[in-house]
């Protein structure tokens, strides 16, 4: 691959068909750290459109890196629920919390983002480019795919992030890093697909192994996927007339941490018993026909939903809590809960 030709021509591309996205600084714009940052960890995971709703509320609720910092961790998974993976949730707060010990400056070299809380390589090397001009190579999953069509590389992914990255980095210009670092997110977001590619409208076609052999569907090559296990759980929808219901918030770490939850027993494996039926409190318990299911990374969560009115907390209820039915889809609720919360719903 020629570097000098491909990232002008990336560039030149970009020029002309870079996204309008609201965390982006307009050309000649000196970028925003903060919001670089703050993008790049509410994009991780997710795409753009669903992202630019929260970044709004984000920037909206505390417009600078200070601003986060002094918020309560309640408040900004509050603001975070509906995202998932909310180990970011925890860290963004956390790494806020060191930029405002260090005056409010972001570090501007790599090697010294990536100490940051919840900071990992990709997003290390993206605020390194577009924030500070370092030529750093920031790969996630769009420039993976570029580079790994591009070379037609034989090695499945993951299995081939080392050499991904390698060339990615040898590709990355001098100038307009940042630039080009945007252009290649934008190209496997709307160009190289991972799915109907639109290999003629594509800059760097002239150089793509996989396009000129008129198979870019079928890199990167992908290992045997491993069957994902199943676990079972319960939920428990105590609630009262006037539509509160019980809930009670998650550890600080693990998954989900320190997000809302209807309470219920640990999940369990098939192997293991699957779902204890252990009530959080005597009521009279319904469980509601079907499940309600979550897939995750790792594994997919099946859970039954049990319902039942109560007039007050029991005592037994412990760390329990009213949440007023109104309030759920903002009070800080994972997806799941608030799949297991509208299916009690409807079934009421």
């Amino acid at each position: 691959m020629k570097q000098p030709s491909l990232a002008r021509r990336l560039l030149a591309w970009w020029d002309v068909h870079r996204r309008d996205l609201p965390w982006r600084a307009a050309p000649g714009e000196t970028p925003d750290p903060y919001r670089v940052w703050l993008s790049e960890i509410l994009l991780q995971q997710t795409t753009a459109a669903a992202v630019a709703p929260y970044y709004a509320r984000f920037l909206a609720r505390w417009p600078r890196v200070e601003a986060l910092a002094a918020a309560s961790l309640d408040e900004v998974i509050e603001t975070f629920a509906g995202l998932g993976y909310y180990a970011r949730a925890r860290n963004l707060h956390a790494c806020a919390q060191e930029i405002a010990r260090r005056g409010g400056r972001f570090p501007a070299g790599e090697a010294a983002l990536r100490a940051l809380p919840g900071v990992g390589a990709y997003t290390a090397a993206a605020v390194a480019a577009i924030a500070f001009g370092e030529r750093a190579a920031a790969v996630d999953g769009n420039v993976a795919r570029i580079m790994a069509r591009l070379a037609a590389l034989p090695t499945p992914w993951p299995q081939a992030r080392a050499a991904i990255a390698a060339a990615t980095a040898a590709l990355v210009p001098a100038d307009r890093p940042g630039d080009f670092a945007q252009a290649l997110m934008d190209l496997g977001a709307t160009v190289c697909r991972p799915r109907n590619p639109d290999c003629a409208a594509c800059p760097l076609n002239a150089d793509c192994a996989a396009a000129l052999a008129d198979e870019p569907e079928s890199y990167p090559r992908r290992a045997a996927a491993r069957a994902r296990p199943v676990r079972f759980g319960a939920a428990y929808f105590a609630f009262r007339r006037d539509g509160a219901f019980l809930a009670r918030r998650r550890p600080p770490k693990g998954l989900l941490g320190a997000t809302l939850e209807l309470p219920g027993p640990a999940w369990r494996t098939a192997e293991d018993g699957g779902a204890s039926a252990a009530a959080p409190f005597a009521a009279r318990w319904r469980r509601l026909p079907g499940e309600v299911e979550q897939v995750f990374t790792h594994f997919t969560l099946r859970l039954a939903v049990y319902v039942a009115e109560v007039d007050a907390a029991p005592d037994e209820a412990g760390a329990l809590f009213w949440v007023a039915g109104s309030d759920a889809d903002s009070a800080g609720f994972s997806s799941v809960m608030l799949k297991a919360i509208a299916h009690a719903k409807a079934a009421l």
